[in-house]
């Protein structure tokens, strides 16, 4: 993987990739049930450090509550900043499978047709938060329904 990395330009990831692909270490705890963000983005750093040509990185956050309930967001450091997305409850998980492409689909789309890279990261989220509450590795979301969650204000309530 470190070969391949070095030849890429945005990486996404979580905190477990970058230390078993990259071999890049960080000071987090995944089994507490809480992140450190300071954490990520000194992991984040190291990463862009070793590789000069990735431009971004983007790194899930996932805060396991239990095997129903997590906390969700993420963060991104595209070497101009560091920037972490509004965080979701999600309780009741349906199926993580697939949660991981779906937020890569979210923030490519993101990146493609959004005015910041901040829009971008919460596009990715949301979208991944979405996938959570469906069966099978295929999300089936809209755009639409992926900014109503974003409009939402995080009450609860998806709506479809």
């Amino acid at each position: 993987m470190r070969e391949l990395v070095k030849n890429i330009d945005i990486a996404i990831a979580n905190e477990e990739d970058v230390q078993m692909a990259l071999g890049i270490q960080a000071e987090v705890d995944v089994h507490s049930g809480k992140l450190d963000r300071a954490q990520y983005e000194k992991l984040t750093a190291k990463v862009l450090g070793e590789y000069p040509k990735l431009k971004a990185i983007a790194i899930t956050l996932r805060e396991s509550k239990s095997a129903s309930h997590n906390g969700w967001s993420a963060c991104l450091n595209d070497r101009l900043g560091f920037m972490v997305s509004r965080s979701y409850e999600i309780t009741h998980i349906v199926d993580r499978v697939g949660a991981g492409d779906s937020f890569a689909a979210g923030l490519i789309y993101g990146f493609q047709v959004l005015p910041s890279h901040q829009d971008a990261l919460e596009f990715a989220v949301a979208t991944s938060c979405l996938k959570h509450s469906l069966p099978g590795d295929f999300s089936r979301t809209t755009v639409d329904e992926v900014n109503a969650l974003l409009k939402g204000g995080g009450s609860g309530r998806v709506q479809r």
